[in-house]
């Protein structure tokens, strides 16, 4: 049966709205989820590291699955996932609960996002058609992040908490229904070798998992103790036999020639420590409105509100200007207006003026942050072979979640650790928290500032403007 393409490309790019909304939804409900189930100042980071770290774990594994199983079939798969995990983690009555279903929750985006892709990709052919899909798709993705904190803000202060999981239940429903009706099934053409790998995403996803867990302990334990000490070993040991697997395997997830590319493998460093500063700065901000300056979910869904439209304005600067002037001087603007965005937010207190001392830091890191993203995601496929763009794709895509994930994990420590070390010290605790808050973001702003010298290694490539727009769908 014939499909209509446009159909087709109108439930893909909900489904990926939903999976991005979801990113952002989550951050304003953290403070009531934290009083409802009893979360620890260090545990609720759980919350968002454990869905990105299946999310990027698998995310490759995913896109191979889908390719020798069925696209719409794993898609689907995905969706039901998603809206299963979605509804167990809605009734959770504990924070372990909570947290095993997000992380469900990332494995069921790992498996429906490189689906939709590749649908998409297969559904499109190259040009005119193929252009405006992939700009429909890529723009239903920003505004997803920008709406999110709204939407959560709504659903939590109208409702509950609980709500920025539910209301994925009946929209994962009605389109795991109509999927069949509106997208065709295909596959890759088999070739030889082609085998899944499970084994690289096991051990890669794991050694992940043990070291987060690692630095997490590491507040309550201290940095020397055997567990902490164990997990970190256990960690890299895991990821060293993940490298071992993958250098010996005929077709693995990660081709680790691919990073033979200078290009490849500065900017997964530098979309990693994107990720590790975005998160960060979105977990502690979202806390800090509402804990310190009292917010409800909706104010503090509206006060991040600028920097989204910020970061979708610097989107399309961004794109504009490294057709002009290449992906390095880009990169390097993007990093330093981050880093002055993090400095300018970390003087935010419990009384200060929203206009003077938090919109500001706001607007430039959404700007900053995107303007160093760009750039970095176009370099990643610039060097490498046609047939690699997909697998280059995805491992900075995955290097995006796990570097975000490590990320929040050493500075959410950093942050707990000095609020610790102030109440001990007979400090006021909403002082504190402000103490703690400052101290994070000084933190992230150091990974943001790492971004200035990757961007300094980095290639400097002029890319043309279909390039561009077909780098940041990719991303």
């Amino acid at each position: 049966m014939q499909r209509n393409p446009w159909s087709t490309l109108a439930v893909l790019a909900f489904a990926q709205f939903m999976v991005v909304l979801d990113v952002t939804i989550v951050n304003v409900a953290l403070p009531n989820m934290q009083q409802d189930l009893g979360f620890t100042a260090a545990g609720l980071q759980w919350v968002i590291s454990a869905y990105t770290l299946l999310f990027g774990g698998f995310l490759l594994l995913g896109g191979r699955t889908a390719d020798l199983l069925g696209r719409r079939r794993m898609f689907i798969i995905g969706l039901l996932i998603f809206g299963v995990s979605s509804l167990a983690a809605g009734l959770a009555q504990n924070p372990e609960q909570l947290v095993i279903m997000r992380a469900v929750q990332g494995l069921g985006g790992a498996l429906l996002s490189p689906a939709a892709f590749a649908i998409l990709t297969v559904t499109f052919k190259h040009g005119r058609d193929r252009n405006i899909a992939m700009g429909v798709w890529g723009g239903l993705a920003g505004l997803g992040g920008t709406l999110g904190v709204i939407a959560g803000g709504v659903l939590v202060d109208s409702l509950s908490w609980r709500w920025v999981f539910l209301v994925n239940v009946p929209i994962a429903i009605v389109l795991a229904a109509i999927v069949p009706i509106f997208v065709a099934e295909s596959r890759a053409k088999p070739t030889g070798g082609r085998t899944f790998d499970v084994a690289g995403a096991l051990l890669s996803t794991g050694g992940l998992l043990a070291i987060v867990l690692g630095v997490i302990r590491a507040e309550p334990l201290g940095w020397s103790s055997f567990e902490v000490i164990a997990l970190l070993i256990g960690g890299v040991a895991l990821l060293a036999a993940f490298l071992r697997v993958e250098s010996r395997s005929a077709a693995p997830l990660v081709p680790l020639g691919l990073f033979r590319s200078r290009g490849l493998t500065t900017s997964t460093l530098a979309l990693a420590l994107n990720g590790a500063a975005f998160l960060a700065m979105f977990f502690l901000t979202a806390i800090f409105l509402q804990q310190v300056r009292g917010l409800t979910a909706l104010e503090t869904g509206l006060e991040f509100l600028p920097m989204g439209i910020a970061a979708i304005a610097s989107a399309v600067v961004a794109s504009q200007l490294v057709t002009r002037l290449g992906t390095r001087p880009v990169q390097i603007g993007g990093a330093a207006l981050s880093v002055v965005g993090l400095l300018l937010l970390s003087r935010a207190d419990a009384t200060g003026s929203y206009a003077a001392t938090i919109l500001p830091g706001l607007v430039l890191f959404g700007i900053g942050i995107i303007a160093t993203g760009t750039p970095a995601t176009i370099s990643a496929v610039a060097e490498v072979k046609h047939e690699e763009a997909g697998a280059a794709s995805g491992v900075v895509n995955s290097g995006y979640q796990v570097g975000g994930a490590l990320g929040l994990a050493l500075i959410t420590t950093i942050a707990t650790s000095h609020v610790d070390s102030l109440v001990t010290g007979g400090m006021n605790p909403q002082e504190a928290l402000v103490g703690g808050f400052e101290r994070g973001l000084f933190a992230a702003a150091f990974f943001a500032a790492a971004n200035i010298l990757i961007a300094l290694s980095a290639p400097r490539i002029k890319p043309t403007a279909e390039e561009v727009a077909e780098a940041a769908v990719a991303a």
